[in-house]
């Protein structure tokens, strides 16, 4: 029985986690796409800027609408439309010539991007036992790292000789994934017993009436925080490397090898989790995410900043991990889904506003140590809502 339980486990891993890595895939190679329009299309940082914080209002939109669909039409029926949605998108910007249109696209890819996140670690919450939640989603997340790692290598090889165009038609293959979905995924077991779902008003009202408004509060301030720290900095880490002087190859290359600290980030985070817990693998991570941040902004030479980036990636992915663990945990599966989504939305606030502040830091001479201190302190105020506000839920029944 044992032995059924965790290859069911593994399929549904591997299901949810190749949706994820798709996702991952997208966003991963729109840092790298950035770079290489820039120099195509000839955009200033705070057009460049625009072009991660559509996504991410994009991101805010789709959080919360398939958020609350999630909690009355199912997990699994969210997790198909969204998956769609954004790869369909991808592979028809691939053939725009404007920066309009190229943001109006942006802006539906973005939708499906964050209404799948938090639709996916819902939905895998919810479906494995009480001690093996808090590891499973991690590595769930872990997906994400190898979809950077796609993105940086497909960057790398790909665009310098093919051009961002391709590039983009090779992130549309997934859309054929979905039919696989649709035959392979079950729905989350936790959503099928529920007698009776709410409307979306009520379970909105929910979120942030008694005995929840606490740990919501929380969550939106943890989420802002990461969020707004994580594409203010990742997105720009590919322009960084060009605006300190490598050219746009070898600093395809450099990102490409902090990415591979992605996974040691998530596998020790998915270690911990289980046995220190939630809310100090979410603050020691998101404290070694600020520490890191300030070594890549203060670096003077490649050795420093590629050290910086190297544990930027390592305590920040592991961070995003124990994130995602965290925040279903947070509400009961009648209302999981509305909770999980607004949380995320709100986060992706932090998502529009992060690219900007860096492209028009930049534009308004800021140093690069600048900018970093600012994102630092973002994860740092995020750190301690989790240490002062959060509550454990280790074993905590779905």
């Amino acid at each position: 029985m044992e032995k059924v339980q965790k290859l069911s486990q593994r399929k549904l891993l591997g299901i949810a986690g190749t949706g994820w890595l798709f996702d991952a895939l997208d966003v991963g190679i729109l840092s790298f796409i950035i770079a290489a329009l820039q120099k195509e299309w000839s955009l200033t940082a705070s057009q460049m800027s625009w072009i991660g914080s559509v996504n991410s209002i994009g991101m805010a939109v789709g959080a919360l609408i398939f958020g609350l669909m999630a909690d009355r039409i199912g997990r699994k029926n969210v997790f198909m439309i969204t998956l769609l949605l954004f790869t369909i998108g991808s592979g028809i910007s691939a053939a725009v010539s404007s920066l309009a249109v190229f943001l109006i696209l942006r802006f539906f890819i973005g939708m499906g991007l964050g209404g799948e996140l938090p639709v996916a670690s819902t939905l895998v919450s919810e479906s494995v036992p009480e001690k093996d939640r808090g590891r499973i989603v991690v590595l769930l997340e872990s997906f994400w790292a190898f979809g950077w790692l796609l993105a940086a290598l497909i960057s790398y090889f790909v665009i310098p000789s093919a051009g961002w165009r391709i590039a983009l038609l090779i992130t549309a293959i997934p859309a054929l994934y979905v039919i696989y979905l649709r035959r392979n995924l079950p729905d989350s077991p936790e959503y099928m017993k529920l007698q009776e779902k709410k409307t979306i008003f009520q379970n909105m009202k929910s979120v942030w009436g008694k005995p929840y408004s606490s740990q919501t509060a929380m969550l939106w301030v943890l989420w802002f925080c990461v969020v707004f720290s994580y594409y203010g900095m990742f997105l720009w880490l590919p322009s960084v490397m060009v605006l300190k002087g490598f050219s746009m190859v070898k600093s395809f290359q450099y990102v490409l090898i902090m990415t591979l600290a992605q996974l040691p980030g998530y596998y020790s985070a998915a270690w911990l989790i289980e046995r220190a817990g939630r809310k100090f693998v979410l603050v020691a991570y998101l404290a070694g995410t600020a520490a890191s941040a300030l070594i890549f902004g203060y670096a003077g030479s490649l050795g420093m900043l590629l050290a910086g980036g190297i544990l930027l990636s390592f305590f920040n992915l592991g961070a995003w991990g124990a994130l995602y663990a965290y925040t279903p945990e947070q509400y009961p599966s009648a209302i999981r889904g509305t909770g999980s989504g607004m949380a995320a939305a709100f986060g992706r606030v932090g998502g529009i506003l992060g690219p900007l502040a860096a492209g028009y830091m930049l534009e308004a001479k800021f140093s690069i140590h600048a900018i970093f201190s600012v994102f630092c302190a973002a994860v740092i105020i995020g750190a301690f809502a989790v240490l002062f506000f959060g509550k454990e839920t280790k074993v905590q029944k779905a």
